[in-house]
Parts: C-alpha cells; sequence; structure tokens
C-alpha cells in the first residue's frame, strides 16, 4: 500500500513536471503574455491591457528564455521588425525590465522630431488630426489631440497608419537631434509622445539592440480599467473593457 501511495506522488511531480516544461516550451519558443502598466503607448494600448507578444516573429535570441541566460549571442532565424511594429524589447541599460513601444526606425534611418512631426530620412511624416482624445487611467484625466500617422513602407512592410496623441508640439521631446539608427539596433517611440521615454532620450534607454527584442505584441486577450478592487467581485464585471477583449494590436 505505501508503495502504491509513493507510486502516486511520483506520477504527480512528473505531471506537474511535465506541466511546467510545456508551459516553458510554449512561452519561449511561441507566446508570453505581458500586462501594460503605463500610459506611454496611449491610445495603441491601455494601462490594464494583458496582451500576448508573439516570440517566433523576429527569431530568438537569450532574452526570449526566462530569466535570459547569456548561452549565445545574437539571433537565430532572426528578422528586423516591419517599420511600424509594436515590440516588446529588454531596456538596453537594465535587462531585467521589458519595455513596450512602436518600432519607428531601422538600421541606417535617421530619425528627428521637429515641432512635434516626425521625420524619417528626412522626410516629414504625414500626420492628420482626428479630433481630441481624452487620456484616463494614466494620472489625472485630460484632453489632448489625436493624429493619425502614417510611416512609411519598410522593406517587409507597406505604409502603415497607427494612432498617436500629442498634448501640445513645444514639449521637450517635440525638437530633437538627428539619430542616425546603427546597425544592429531599431529605434522605438511611444504613441503617447509626450509622455514616453523612448529612443528619444538617449541616456535611457536609446538605440534598442535588435538582440534585446523580445517579441512582436499581437493581440489584447483581456483589459480592465482599474476601478475595481480585488475584492470587490460584484464590481469585476464593470471593469472589464469588454470591446478590447481579443481585439489586435496595430
Amino acid at each position: 500500500m505505501a508503495k502504491k501511495k509513493s507510486g502516486g506522488w511520483l506520477e504527480s511531480i512528473k505531471t506537474v513536471l511535465y506541466a511546467g516544461l510545456i508551459a516553458i516550451g510554449i512561452r519561449t519558443i511561441a507566446f508570453e503574455p505581458f500586462n501594460i502598466p503605463s500610459g506611454s503607448m496611449i491610445p495603441t494600448l491601455l494601462v490594464g491591457d494583458y496582451l500576448f507578444v508573439s516570440k517566433y516573429s523576429y527569431g530568438y535570441s537569450r532574452y526570449s528564455m526566462p530569466f535570459g541566460p547569456h548561452l549565445f549571442d545574437g539571433r537565430i532565424f532572426g528578422s528586423l521588425p516591419a517599420r511600424g511594429d509594436v515590440a516588446v524589447f529588454k531596456l538596453p541599460r537594465d535587462p531585467s525590465q521589458d519595455y513596450i513601444k512602436r518600432i519607428i526606425g531601422l538600421p541606417g534611418d535617421r530619425i528627428q522630431v521637429r515641432n512635434g512631426v516626425l521625420s524619417i530620412n528626412g522626410t516629414p511624416v504625414r500626420r492628420e488630426a482626428a479630433g481630441p482624445y481624452v487620456v484616463e487611467g494614466d494620472g489625472p484625466r485630460m484632453t489632448v489631440r489625436l493624429y493619425r500617422e502614417t510611416l512609411p513602407a519598410s522593406a517587409n512592410s507597406p505604409e502603415r497608419t497607427h494612432p498617436i496623441v500629442e498634448q501640445s508640439d513645444d514639449g521637450p521631446l517635440d525638437n530633437t537631434q538627428e539619430y542616425r539608427v546603427p546597425e544592429n539596433h531599431v529605434f522605438a517611440m511611444g504613441d503617447n509622445r509626450d509622455n514616453s521615454l523612448d529612443s528619444r532620450v538617449q541616456n535611457a534607454v536609446g538605440f534598442i539592440p535588435v538582440e534585446n527584442l523580445v517579441g512582436r505584441a499581437e493581440f489584447i486577450f483581456f483589459s480592465v480599467d482599474g476601478s475595481a478592487a480585488w475584492w470587490e467581485v460584484w464590481a469585476w464585471p464593470f471593469a472589464i473593457r469588454w470591446s478590447r477583449l481579443i481585439s489586435a494590436v496595430r
């Protein structure tokens, strides 16, 4: 009887171990969940969004694996992001931190912002006004300006249009130097242009090594607005942003 009980425990441990290995495998080679803690990607991503990131989109690096063990350098089956992709990456100065931004510049590109208007390789990017936008859930409620920005085509993508928001066109990051993206690096910016710590801040984020890319944001699977505490079970249905569930990230 004791032998049978011991065997039962062993089978349970093996089942848990196998399940853990499968979960790690899926997170390493297929999809990994992330949540959005800040408003730097408003209006594309909101605080409280939960999304899946495809780990295979740009190939695999040490940062594809849990804890980023230094088993090899560079990327396996690597490919560059398309201009306009929303990507998760490890912060170059502190790889323990995950950031999510939109890829704006590819290797060799020249990036500059003048009076709030993005320029790529000397050409201003088309920006069309789309009315006011109310920012909530990331500090004080405020009304900002919504634009539709169209990024030029890249080698692996046609033109791409996405929303951005601006409080003004004369903020600290609305007039920048020209940045030339080095080889094997990309340049990323938040869609909330006046409230994003991104590649424009060279001593904080700067150029992002391609090796640091974790994956491409694919779709939002859950979203809450933060209006209900964990113990307020009765309020949970009202805190869910139902319209954002299972929506693609563009």
